[in-house]
C-alpha cells in the first residue's frame, strides 16, 4: 500500500471479477465448456485505481465492500496493487460485489452483476481528509448520485466525472473539470446520436457550456473526441480489433486523469488516454496492462494518424 499523500482518489464500484472464456453461449436450459477462467480485482473504481497506480500514481481508492473472505481477497490483492484501501469501507452483514463476465471467442461479452452496496454520503464524509488532499478525484457515475454529488463537492482539485450522471446532472456538471462519457451515455446525456466525430464535436462543445473544461466521447467509429475551450481534437482506436472492450474505458479516465495531474495539456493527455484504452481491449478482462512497452505501439500508431 502506497503511504504517499494520494495524487488521485478514486470513488467507485469495487469488487471481485469473473471473466468465463466460453465458445459461444449456450441455449436455453444447455450448458457451455467453459475455456478458461480469470478471477481478479473488479469493479469499474478499482479498475481506474489500478490502472492510475500502474502509471506510478499514489492513488487512493473509496468503495464498499461486505466483511466477507471475499473482502480480505479483493483488499489484499488491492494493496499489492499499490493502491491506498484505508478509505473502501468494510459494510457489517453485506456481501462484496461481484461482476460475471461471459466473453465469446467473437469479442462479445455479457455481464452478470451482483454489486448490492454503494457509496454513501456518509462514507464520502469519512473519507473527507483524503478527498480533499488529492490533486485530482475520480468520481465514478455508477454510484449513487447523492454520494457522487458530494465527493465533487468536497474535492479541493480536478474532478473527473466518469459517465453520465442520471440524477443531480446540472449540479454534477457545473462540479466538474473533466466530463469522459462512451457512446451510449453520452447519447442519453445530449439526445445526440454520436456516431461520428461531426456529432460527438458539436455536443462536446454544448458540454462545456454546463461546467467541465474538458469532455471526451465516444464518436462510433472514428474514436474518441476531446473538446476544450480553446481546441478539439478527435483520435482513431488504436491496435486493431479488440478482443474484450470491457476496461477500455476505466483505462481511458486513468491515464487521462494521470496526464492531466502530473500537468500535460489536453492534445497529450488525449494521445495517452486512447494508447492506454487501445492497450487494455488487447487483452481479455478488465484489468488494465499499462507497463510503458505496453502504451508504447498504441502511441506510436496515433503518432502516424
Amino acid at each position: 500500500m502506497d503511504e504517499r499523500a494520494p495524487e488521485v482518489v478514486v470513488a467507485g464500484q469495487v469488487g471481485r471479477d469473473l471473466v468465463l472464456h466460453v465458445p459461444e453461449l449456450p441455449p436455453p436450459h444447455g450448458s457451455a465448456e467453459v475455456g478458461r477462467r480469470q478471477e481478479m480485482l473488479g469493479g469499474k473504481g478499482a479498475n481506474i485505481a489500478v490502472a492510475l497506480a500502474q502509471l506510478s500514481a499514489a492513488v487512493s481508492l473509496i468503495g464498499v465492500v461486505g466483511d466477507d473472505r471475499v473482502a480480505d481477497d479483493v483488499l489484499a490483492r488491492a494493496q499489492a496493487d499499490g493502491i491506498d484501501t484505508r478509505c473502501v469501507v468494510r459494510r457489517p452483514g453485506a456481501e462484496t460485489g461481484l461482476i460475471v463476465e461471459l466473453l465469446t471467442e467473437d469479442g462479445h461479452w455479457r455481464y452478470l452483476e451482483h454489486l448490492p452496496e454503494k457509496l454513501t454520503e456518509d462514507d464520502i464524509q469519512a473519507a473527507a481528509p483524503t478527498l480533499t488532499a488529492a490533486s485530482s478525484v475520480v468520481v465514478q457515475l455508477q454510484q449513487p448520485s447523492d454520494a457522487a454529488l458530494a465527493a465533487a463537492r468536497m474535492a479541493n482539485g480536478r474532478v473527473v466525472l466518469d459517465g453520465a450522471p442520471a440524477d443531480n446532472t446540472r449540479a454534477l456538471l457545473a462540479s466538474a473539470d473533466v466530463l469522459r462519457v462512451d457512446q451510449r451515455e453520452g447519447e442519453l446525456l445530449t439526445g445526440y446520436q454520436l456516431d461520428s466525430a461531426e456529432a460527438a464535436l458539436r455536443a462536446g462543445r454544448e458540454l462545456l457550456d454546463q461546467g467541465p473544461s474538458l469532455v471526451v466521447l465516444e464518436a462510433g467509429q472514428d474514436g474518441n473526441a476531446f473538446v476544450w475551450p480553446d481546441g478539439e481534437v478527435v483520435l482513431p482506436l488504436t491496435g486493431g480489433r479488440p478482443v474484450d472492450t470491457t476496461g477500455g474505458g476505466d483505462a481511458m479516465v486513468a491515464a487521462l486523469t494521470f496526464a492531466l495531474t502530473r500537468g500535460a495539456g489536453p492534445h497529450k493527455a488525449a494521445a495517452l488516454a486512447v494508447a492506454a484504452s487501445g492497450a487494455t481491449v488487447a487483452r481479455p478482462g478488465g484489468r488494465p496492462d499499462l507497463a510503458a512497452g505496453e502504451l508504447a505501439p498504441h502511441l506510436a500508431e496515433l503518432a502516424r494518424s
